[in-house]
């Protein structure tokens, strides 16, 4: 059967504005002490839209099932958040509010941000060491803000995961791929230094969310 993908999969462009507000925080990001802490430097904080601004929500780990995650299933995984002068900054307002559009969230809709460096070590450095997955959402984007002296990363979407992706595009300076996760599959090609002997990185966020269940 055929996937409406007009609905689960939108291709957007934050404004140049907005990347040059949120790119300088990725040079501040730490390495965690998990499998892929080494190469995929992190925050993580879960943020709402209230009253036309962004609340950053009380810190929590972050966890996902094995079956979801066959890489890092069923590890807590603790991320320092995300530095607040960037949670308040008009960047961070238009990302949030560009996903909210896209998939009709509500405000005070809870909205989970990762913001990673992929670090290209020695030889191939994964982008996404799950594989082909899904994140156990209903809503995910990924947004490419900057990439350096790397090639590879091109992040794939699917429309079963033992398919071929249908979708193979190289995100960067802003660009935005919003889908429906309980549906479509995703990944991402490893990344490999150009200049070997010089720092080379590509520089995402992730937004996840389950929609809210109001009692009937």
């Amino acid at each position: 059967m055929d996937i409406p993908l007009i609905c689960s999969l939108q291709l957007t462009q934050l404004s140049k504005h907005a990347v040059n507000e949120l790119a300088p925080s990725f040079q501040y990001l730490p390495q965690t002490p998990h499998a892929d802490g080494g190469y995929r430097l992190r925050r993580y904080s879960i943020v709402r839209i209230h009253n036309g601004k962004i609340d950053h929500l009380p810190p929590t780990d972050f966890v996902q099932s094995s079956e979801i995650n066959h890489f890092q299933g069923n590890v807590v995984r603790h991320f320092e958040a995300l530095d607040n002068n960037l949670i308040d900054c008009d960047g961070m307002l238009e990302m949030c509010k560009l996903f909210q559009r896209a998939n009709a969230l509500p405000d005070d809709q809870p909205i989970e941000i990762h913001q990673m460096r992929i670090a290209a070590l020695n030889g191939e450095t994964p982008a996404s060491p799950e594989g082909i997955h899904q994140d156990g959402f209903e809503h995910i984007a990924v947004i490419g803000i900057d990439r350096h002296n790397i090639k590879g990363g091109e992040f794939l979407v699917y429309k079963e995961k033992t398919a071929s992706p249908f979708l193979c595009t190289t995100l960067q300076h802003g660009e935005m791929a919003i889908l429906a996760d309980d549906i479509l599959w995703h990944n991402a090609h490893p990344i490999k230094a150009i200049k070997k002997h010089q720092q080379g990185y590509w520089d995402v966020f992730v937004l996840t969310t389950k929609e809210i269940q109001h009692d009937v």
